[in-house]
C-alpha cells in the first residue's frame, strides 16, 4: 500500500463518512441489543466490617484499642478475607437462610476486598435477586463474626455498614456499553476504509496519475454526460 499523507488520509475518510457513520450506528445498536437480550442482570450488595479491639470473646469488658491490637488486626486482614469464603461459612449461611443455591455458585458470587492501609473488610455478594444479595451479605458477616470468636477466641469484628437492597443491576451500564461498541465500530469502519482504499486501483484524479506513473499531467479532459442522456433531459 502506498504511503498516504494526512491530507490524503483525511480526504479518504471524508469521502467515506456515510459508510463510517452507518457502521458505527450498527455497532451501537448491536451493543444495545446485546445488553438487553443477552446480559443477565446481577445485583450487588456489600457490608463493611472493621477489625476493632481484640478483646477476649468471653469477656464483658470493653478494652481500648492498643498498638498490639492494631498490629494483630493488620496481620489478620488477609486471613479473614480468605476465611469469609470458606466452605464452612458458606454452608452455614445457606442453612441459616434456607435458600436453594449451590455452594460453589454462592462462593463464586462472593468477593472480599480489604481496603488498603486500613482495617476495613468489604464483603460483596452478587445475585440475580437484589433482596437475596443483601440478606446473604449480612448473614455472611454474622456467621463470619461467630466463626472468628470460635476459632481465635477474640471479639475484634464490628459491622460498620450493613448490606442494603440494590436498586439497579451492577453489571449493566447502557451508556458505557454504547460507547464501547461505538469505539469498536469506529475501528472496524477505519479498517474497512483503509482496506477498501488499498484494493481500489482505479484512477480518480490527476494526482493519482502523477503518483502512479511518476509523470506530470499536462492536461485533463472533463467528463461530459452522453448525448443520449442530454437529449433525455431536454424532453
Amino acid at each position: 500500500m502506498e504511503e498516504l499523507d494526512l491530507k490524503e488520509l483525511f480526504r479518504i475518510f471524508w469521502n467515506k463518512r456515510a459508510e463510517i457513520l452507518l457502521i458505527i450506528l450498527i455497532f451501537m445498536v448491536i451493543g444495545i441489543i446485546y445488553t438487553i437480550a443477552f446480559v443477565k442482570p446481577m445485583y450487588s450488595s456489600s457490608t463493611t466490617l472493621v477489625l476493632a479491639s481484640a478483646g477476649n470473646a468471653n469477656s464483658s469488658n470493653e478494652n481500648s484499642i492498643t498498638a498490639t491490637d492494631i498490629t494483630l488486626n493488620s496481620k489478620l486482614v488477609s486471613t479473614y478475607s480468605e476465611l469469609v469464603k470458606s466452605k464452612n461459612i458458606v454452608r452455614q449461611v445457606i442453612a441459616n437462610l434456607g435458600i436453594n443455591v449451590d455452594e460453589g455458585t454462592l462462593r463464586s458470587n462472593v468477593s472480599v476486598k480489604s481496603v488498603k492501609d486500613t482495617e476495613l473488610i468489604e464483603i460483596i455478594v452478587k445475585s440475580e435477586n437484589p433482596s437475596h444479595a443483601a440478606q446473604i451479605a449480612n448473614e455472611i458477616a454474622k456467621v463470619f463474626t461467630e466463626k472468628v470468636k470460635e476459632i481465635y477466641n477474640i471479639n475484634n469484628i464490628q459491622v460498620v455498614d450493613e448490606a442494603e437492597r440494590a436498586t439497579a443491576p451492577s453489571n449493566i451500564n447502557h451508556s458505557k456499553d454504547i460507547v464501547i461498541f461505538a469505539f469498536i465500530g469506529a475501528i472496524v469502519a477505519a479498517a474497512y476504509v483503509l482496506i477498501a482504499n488499498m484494493l481500489d486501483t482505479t484512477i480518480k484524479t490527476a494526482e493519482d496519475v502523477e503518483k502512479g506513473f511518476q509523470i506530470p499531467v499536462i492536461a485533463t479532459i472533463p467528463y461530459i454526460e452522453s448525448f443520449e442522456n442530454e437529449r433525455g433531459g431536454r424532453r
